[in-house]
């Protein structure tokens, strides 16, 4: 059966680690005379993460092997999330959708949401635009109240890079973004030839 991206992660066995990165690209100048700084800030918005997996018998890390070589480095594609921030925060709940096409940049207009309520979302919960494979994941930077048509503005990081379609699909549990492996190398070690170690790095598929 041929391979298609992007993959879902193995489930014979979770993460010990996991640490994001959110990346900011900036250029910040300052003068040697004055120490007055100037910041200059370009589009480039992005997550990364390092991943490590607890030490395990060979039949529980086999399939992470196997999902890592399948990925041939960062050709492949794979979905992931926080795995501590699956559900939100906030009260959540209703069928949120992008109100209005044309949004781009770090905010975004959406409805479809339970009326009049406050903490709908709180500050650092997911919030996923679009499904599949064009899929993005994004932090609320603010608690979110909802107005009493159901309407809401995300504060998000990162901007969106592209505008959404009107009535997109926003999810907010089980939250997830594309990444693909940074390196193109798979490795893998064994402790007394009875326990694998695996980690490795990633960065969102932009």
């Amino acid at each position: 059966m041929a391979i298609t991206y992007p993959l879902s992660l193995p489930t014979s066995i979770g993460m010990a680690n996991i640490e994001f990165t959110a990346t900011n690209v900036v250029a910040v100048s300052q003068s040697p005379f004055t120490l007055e700084q100037q910041i200059l800030q370009y589009p480039g918005q992005g997550w990364s993460v390092n991943v490590t997996l607890p030490a395990q018998q060979r039949d529980l890390m086999e399939p992470w092997i196997a999902f890592l070589l399948s990925l041939q480095g960062p050709v492949g594609t794979f979905v992931l999330g926080d795995p501590n921030g699956k559900t939100p925060l906030g009260v959540g709940g209703g069928t949120p959708l992008v109100n209005g096409g044309s949004q781009t940049g770090n905010s975004l207009n959406i409805d479809g949401c339970p009326i009049s309520t406050t903490n709908w979302l709180k500050a650092g919960d997911y919030v996923q635009v679009r499904t599949g494979s064009s899929r993005t994941l994004h932090k609320v930077l603010t608690d979110v109240t909802t107005n009493a048509s159901g309407q809401a503005t995300l504060d998000i990081w990162p901007k969106l890079r592209s505008a959404p379609a009107d009535n997109a699909s926003i999810v907010i549990t089980n939250a997830a973004g594309i990444f693909r492996l940074s390196n193109p190398q798979t490795t893998w070690s064994i402790d007394n030839a009875t326990k694998y170690g695996i980690s490795f790095t990633a960065t969102e598929a932009i």
